[in-house]
């Protein structure tokens, strides 16, 4: 887990890569906890995801990933308007992009996760000021009953 979570506040992840990190997270568990033996006809058999989220209650690597983020922006949000990292976090670059389908940026990745959460159209700067609410909108984040 530390391996994968280093650095994860400053990616922008895909769909697909999501769908890959947690794959890859259901893979080790998997792994680590080994085959089953059936009890009614004594073959080993592989873990089902529902069976290894049984045995090991474990934080969805995507939500984890999500709060880091969200963590970090609040972090940037309140630094202030001189300091460079404001800057690049609420800036906008001069020149002509790339042709064809715009990429998503880290601050689009961060909207679709307020979306996810119910707080689409909330000003998440002057949010960030307050830390209380902040802090329990990051934590709304981790909520598993988020759909």
């Amino acid at each position: 887990m530390p391996l994968i979570l280093y650095g994860c506040e400053t990616l922008s992840f895909t769909l697909r890569e999501e769908r890959r990190l947690r794959e890859f997270d259901n893979r080790v568990l998997k792994r680590m906890f080994g085959p089953k033996r059936d009890e009614v006809t004594g073959e080993w058999r592989k873990l089902h995801n529902e069976e290894i989220n049984d045995l090991y209650f474990s934080r969805n690597i995507v939500r984890v990933i999500k709060s880091r983020k969200m963590r970090w922006l609040g972090h940037l949000a309140s630094m202030g308007e001189r300091r460079d990292e404001y800057k690049v976090l609420v800036g906008k670059p001069e020149g002509n992009g790339q042709l064809g389908r715009s990429r998503h940026i880290w601050e689009d990745n961060i909207k679709m996760d307020f979306q996810e959460v119910g707080c689409l159209g909330m000003d998440w700067i002057n949010v960030s000021q307050d830390r209380g609410r902040w802090r329990a909108l990051v934590n709304a984040v981790m909520n598993p009953r988020v759909p």
